[in-house]
């Protein structure tokens, strides 16, 4: 087809990236090159067996510059690399001439962002970020539920839990290392502070209760709701019902004392970003500052024990 576009991943011994990898193929493009320091990459005789695969990043380098200088150019960059890696393969994407499509969080630190807005201008090229719970049906209809409410409707009470459970492979990985991660609150919770800030508008103040490597909880305050959050990765942090289910994972959204059930519909949301950003949207630097700004604000906090508004599991940790 005349119009594929041209994609390379870096990344993609990951688990993110084999959604990435069937976004890329249902969206009718191809996969012409891919970067991993980790060797089993099978999953792309799935998709793109005729793909060139480096484990090192000077040949893959050395691939995309000798594709452009004989005419084949790379469109796109998708990123799935460790967090403290981003920003580095979001620049090498656009000196490429390809523009980046970056998973969460985009950037650790919030001063990383107007460099990349000064190299989109540069380059000519964009940066796109997976913001996939925006594309959400369930969490569209709330947000515009949200947006249609007359002004002086009181602010919105939220309890956030999200609990998902890892062994110790995660402590001895790049993910438990906070400089490397951003920590739990950066790994585990961007794309949730993402999605309220999104549906219930700017965050005004912020407090944490705890902040520890496997869990954190705090308060925060936006302009149409007041936030009580609980993350973690402790299997013992699970209700009893979801370990007798096997389950590993509980997620849970409270508004005014009534579940948000968006539990489904998850499967296809890296495709529907693919396409939105080759329908030239998709969401951008603007969009993924303020979570990054507040996950920042959150980790370089300190803790403040039970004082003010706690969320009940962390009141029930810290009693």
């Amino acid at each position: 087809m005349n119009d594929q576009k041209k994609f390379a991943i870096i990344g993609i011994g990951g688990y993110i990236a084999a959604r990435h990898l069937k976004a890329i193929k249902d969206t009718g493009n191809v996969l012409i090159a891919s970067l991993d320091p980790a060797d089993s990459v099978g999953i792309i005789d799935s998709f793109f067996p005729d793909s060139h695969f480096f484990v090192e990043f000077e040949r893959f380098d050395r691939h995309i510059d000798k594709l452009r200088r004989t005419g084949i150019q790379t469109d796109y960059v998708s990123i799935c690399s460790p967090n403290y890696l981003h920003d580095s393969h979001i620049r090498f994407a656009l000196r490429s001439g390809a523009h980046a499509i970056c998973e969460k969080p985009l950037v650790l630190n919030p001063w990383n962002i107007e460099p990349l807005k000064e190299l989109e201008t540069e380059y000519g090229k964009r940066i796109h970020n997976i913001l996939q719970l925006r594309l959400h049906p369930v969490l569209i209809s709330l947000k515009e539920k949200i947006d249609a409410e007359v002004p002086d409707v009181p602010v919105h009470d939220i309890d956030l839990t999200y609990i998902t459970s890892r062994g110790s492979w995660y402590y001895a990985s790049w993910k438990g290392d906070i400089q490397k991660s951003g920590g739990i609150t950066t790994n585990i919770g961007i794309h949730f502070f993402d999605m309220l800030g999104w549906i219930f508008g700017k965050f005004r103040n912020l407090t944490v209760h705890l902040l520890e490597p496997n869990k954190a909880s705090g308060y925060l305050e936006l302009e149409k709701a007041r936030v009580r959050w609980y993350l973690s990765i402790d299997y013992n942090d699970l209700p009893d019902a979801v370990k007798e289910k096997g389950m590993r994972t509980y997620r849970s959204i409270m508004m005014d004392k009534q579940e948000i059930e968006f539990s489904e519909g998850f499967t296809d949301l890296h495709t529907r970003s693919y396409m939105e950003i080759l329908a030239g949207r998709g969401f951008g630097l603007q969009d993924a500052e303020p979570s990054i700004e507040m996950v920042h604000q959150i980790r370089n906090s300190n803790p403040v024990g039970l004082k003010g508004e706690c969320h009940e599991l962390c009141r029930k940790l810290l009693s």
